[in-house]
């Protein structure tokens, strides 16, 4: 267990890791500015119980008290998904601020990815990556998860990137980073809302044990940064390309009007998509990041045999 005087660790995981336990990070923005309460806390619950039921072990990350919680208790879940948007949003550049100055702070995946590698936490789930924001060639925005992937040594395992974004540059970046990005059972990026975005992938692997040992390897080659694995969305929850696709491009277009960029972008886009989509987006959310869960619990359980 890491001795960083900045981590503090809940009841759970220090039993985990006590005992050997394959363990699987959560990150926190998607409570505190991906849904609205009590959907949020419902949802970081079922999360949490999924993986357990899977062999492992939740360690949703978050900033309290000047210490990165690794693993909250139920009362301080409670608070994040309560705070909700007003809870500081952390990613890289915001991790010394928020911890110094002793704020609320919700990671993002960037942040948490860095949090699980301080803790010694190998996978990492989340709904779906920031990436290269449509309009990339006027504001160059591009998420800071993109640059974390290529030096921070955590396996993300996602429904792909938010169909908000422009995915096939997002996945151009990565190629130019030398991140690896698999397909679970699929050849195509999957698109967050929808199971195919008709955009090849290079790699995909079709059982959680051929990941894990894909993993091992990797770390035996001892290179430096993560990996991605796309998990499309259950046939049965996937929304209609078109459908979505149009509701996107008119949010988009209002955040534009209303000069909504950077950090503000992505909470305001998927509240405005919900809002657009009468709700049907934010059950569909819900549904893949429980799929991602089950998946990145049995890699994880996995993977811990070569430990």
């Amino acid at each position: 267990m890491s001795t960083n005087q900045f981590l503090s660790f809940s009841k759970e995981v220090t039993e985990a890791m006590k005992a050997g336990k394959p363990i699987v990070a959560l990150e926190s923005t998607i409570i505190s500015h991906g849904m609205p309460y009590p959907q949020n806390v419902e949802m970081a619950n079922t999360v949490e119980q999924i993986i357990r039921e899977e062999g492992a072990v939740p360690a949703t990350i978050a900033i309290m008290d000047g210490k990165i919680k690794i693993g909250l208790e139920p009362e301080e879940l409670e608070l994040l998904a309560k705070t909700g948007q007003d809870v500081l949003k952390v990613s890289r550049r915001d991790l010394a601020t928020c911890l110094s100055l002793k704020k609320i702070g919700a990671t993002t995946v960037a942040a948490t990815m860095i949090c699980a590698e301080m803790a010694g936490i190998r996978f990492f789930v989340t709904g779906g990556i920031g990436g290269v924001h449509r309009g990339f060639e006027e504001d160059m925005d591009v998420s800071a998860d993109l640059d974390e992937m290529a030096q921070t040594r955590v396996t993300v395992i996602c429904a792909g990137a938010k169909s908000i974004l422009d995915l096939p540059r997002t996945l151009e970046y990565l190629e130019t980073k030398g991140v690896p990005v698999i397909g679970y059972q699929t050849d195509e990026l999957p698109a967050f809302f929808t199971r195919t975005s008709g955009y090849k992938l290079e790699q995909r692997m079709d059982t959680p044990a051929e990941i894990a040992h894909f993993v091992y390897t990797k770390d035996l080659l001892n290179l430096k940064g993560g990996e991605l694995i796309t998990n499309p969305i259950p046939k049965e929850y996937e929304l209609d390309r078109a459908y979505i696709d149009g509701i996107i491009a008119a949010s988009v277009q209002e955040a534009k009007e209303k000069g909504i960029s950077g950090k503000r972008a992505t909470p305001f886009l998927l509240g405005n998509i919900v809002k657009r989509s009468e709700g049907k987006s934010l059950a569909a959310n819900i549904q893949l990041v429980y799929n991602n869960a089950r998946l990145g619990a049995q890699i994880a359980k996995s993977y811990n045999q070569y430990k």
